[in-house]
């Protein structure tokens, strides 16, 4: 795609750019062009001062192909579009930190009542946007002039956001990029404009975003596959799951595209993901690796990815310093990198695990991420899954020689010939699906007909994984089960805690049970040891809190739900004294709370009067002596005397006194 769709522009009178409304989408617009002499410059940042110079300096850099990598293209006009993530300055120096052990769940159980009425409030603050991490979405121009120095030029329109939404931008690059290189800088007011006006970003929904007279119709990703950090969710979408969207982050990616000469070994690379080893994914071009890397991503859902992956790494990222001076033997820590430049082949040896996908960039002008279809044509569907046809040719000494040749010199034979490879030790526990494999479609010759088989390969590759990892977490189920008040029992004492979380229990408990079918017959018997490593690697604690506090949260909903539709005067009829004081503690508490939370709850107003009947209705029942003792309190008198007007209470005796416990 070289130019931009057929639209109507508005008129420059009519462009209104509300830059608090574009932030909810969008960080910042930039341009920035490769100058021979000083390098990548920025000409353009909108809205102003929206990064710091730092930051600018990175995103620069991350926003054209490497130029050791790339392959001359004598097209005169060649497009592509790719994304990058980077650390943003102020969480640079905290990163990194160790993963915490198991025992820190039970510090986490601890503070969770807390916790959860915290995070119902903390999601309602006005969004700050304080990400950790700030995505790149790029749409890059490279033109060959003869008439120029050195023969063309580079130039990128760049989308920053701190949602990692391809759904969204990738798209809209599509009709951006070539909309500035029609219009200049304007395209960037057009385009904000448009932007300013779509509704706030739900996760997990079917959303139409206007851009003038287009419509994008895109997918959001879930809550659940969504940091925490940037105050993006709304409380509803963060405290709970859309169990009707099964889709992860980067669910648009192109799996089969990607991986379909290594298909064989994506359970092998899913395993990979789950545990949380580190994984350097290096092709030929920006859109194959950031494509590459969003693919791995996705494999894993519906579980959320605490690895910190990078779609498109370069030399010029402020952690490569730090990654390049660990030592032979050292740990790599949890992180997906991909890289176009083979110098990391040697910088980075410490990597236990590599991947070599793509072919070289293709001569069309074409976007590579518009047919989705970035590896090339395959001759067959069993070459694409590796599985080869036997021959006597197969097993010449030319070929044996080749073959021991990779072996020995391992992701440093991609210095002289590019091939699509993995490189690890590591021995999977999960069996290739073959019956899965037999289901996909041989894409065919006709890019369109490939592009719409790559979309149902997709599909069945992405159901399947999502099947496997639901299945590989259900015997966590047990910890996540929120319970109701029985019928009959009072909703205004605490709820029972969930039960806590023991690693070796765990693991001996699910030894003796098995962890079900589907998985028995995929796995081979060394299948708690996928387990063990699951529960030590960084994806584990971060899922768990996070399922925790949903789960809570939703206990928490439940019995509050329960205590308003509680009828007061059937409970207490059946209580003695002492449980009828304790009740009117515990409503008390309970109202406190509620008053606390008016402005955040749309139904804390009606909470709260049906907690201050009941709170009334118990006071009634005491004894005078035990209803002279509560008076004691000033603040809690006074709210008493607020429940119900016009019923006389008991005088309040001339003494100090504090909460009845």
């Amino acid at each position: 795609m070289s130019r931009s769709p057929s639209f109507s522009i508005k008129s420059e009178t009519d462009i209104i750019v509300d830059v608090e409304s574009l932030q909810r989408w969008v960080v910042a617009f930039c341009i920035i062009r490769f100058d021979l002499e000083q390098g990548q410059l920025i000409e353009e940042c909108y809205p102003p001062n929206s990064i710091s110079q730092n930051e600018e300096h990175e995103v620069a850099f991350s926003s054209f192909p490497d130029s050791i990598s790339q392959q001359h293209n004598r097209s005169s006009i060649h497009d592509c579009i790719f994304f990058f993530r980077v650390k943003r300055q102020e969480f640079f120096q905290s990163s990194n930190k160790p993963t915490s052990e198991i025992t820190e769940i039970d510090n986490y159980e601890a503070d969770v009542s807390v916790g959860r009425k915290e995070l119902k409030v903390s999601t309602n603050k006005k969004k700050s946007h304080g990400s950790k991490y700030l995505y790149g979405f790029v749409f890059n121009r490279q033109r060959h002039d003869e008439r120029l120095k050195r023969g063309g030029e580079q130039k990128s329109v760049v989308i920053l956001s701190h949602c990692p939404f391809t759904s969204v931008f990738r798209p809209l690059l599509q009709i951006m990029g070539p909309l500035y290189f029609d219009i200049g800088n304007k395209a960037l007011m057009y385009i904000g404009s448009c932007i300013s006006s779509w509704p706030d970003p739900i996760p997990g929904t079917l959303v139409d975003l206007p851009i003038c007279n287009a419509t994008l119709k895109v997918s959001l990703p879930p809550a659940h596959s969504l940091p925490l950090d940037g105050g993006l969710l709304p409380e509803d979408a963060s405290l709970s799951i859309n169990q009707s969207i099964p889709q992860g982050l980067f669910h648009d990616s192109d799996v089969f595209g990607i991986f379909r000469a290594l298909l064989m070994q994506l359970w092998r690379l899913w395993e990979l993901l789950l545990i949380g080893e580190p994984i350097l994914v290096i092709a030929p071009t920006p859109p194959q690796c950031s494509e590459a890397v969003a693919s791995l991503v996705s494999l894993i859902a519906p579980l959320y990815c605490s690895v910190d992956f990078r779609p498109y790494f370069t030399i010029h990222d402020p952690e490569f310093a730090r990654l390049n001076s660990l030592q032979e033997g050292a740990v790599f820590p949890a992180m997906i990198l991909g890289v176009t430049n083979l110098f990391f082949l040697k910088s980075l040896r410490v990597v236990p695990h590599v991947v070599s996908v793509g072919c070289a960039a293709p001569s069309s002008s074409r976007i590579a991420l518009t047919s989705r279809a970035s590896t090339g044509r395959i001759s067959s569907l069993n070459e694409a899954f590796g599985i080869q046809n036997l021959s006597l040719r197969k097993f010449s000494p030319s070929n044996l020689f080749n073959a021991v040749k990779l072996k020995r010199e391992g992701p440093l034979s991609l210095m002289t010939e590019h091939r699509e490879e993995i490189w690890s030790n590591y021995a999977a526990v999960t069996k290739p699906d073959t019956s899965i494999l037999n289901r996909l479609v041989d894409a065919g010759i006709s890019p369109r007909v490939e592009e719409s088989m790559s979309v149902v390969n997709n599909e069945i590759l992405r159901r399947h994984f999502l099947e496997l990892t639901t299945n590989f977490l259900a015997p966590f189920g047990s910890y996540f089960r929120a319970t109701a008040p029985s019928e009959g029992s009072s909703p205004f004492v605490d709820p029972p805690p969930l039960p806590s979380f023991n690693a070796d229990e765990f693991l001996s408990n699910l030894l003796a049970r098995g962890p079900g079918k589907f998985l028995l017959k995929r796995m081979r018997s060394n299948w708690l040891d996928l387990y063990r490593r699951f529960l030590k690697g960084p994806n584990f604690l971060p899922w768990y809190r996070r399922k925790r506090a949903i789960v809570e949260q939703e206990q928490y909903s439940l019995w509050r739900q329960a205590r308003i539709h509680a009828d007061i005067g059937q409970l207490i009829s059946k209580m003695s004294e002492v449980e009828s004081v304790d009740s009117f503690n515990a409503i008390e508490k309970h109202l406190l709370v509620e008053m606390q939370h008016r402005s955040v709850s749309a139904d804390s107003e009606a909470a709260c009067e049906k907690l201050k009947n009941n709170l009334q209705v118990v006071f009634s029942i005491l004894p005078k002596d035990k209803q002279q003792m509560l008076l004691m309190n000033p603040e809690r008198a006074a709210l008493l005397r607020t429940t119900h007007e016009g019923v006389e209470l008991p005088k309040e005796p001339h003494l100090g006194g504090s909460h009845m416990t």
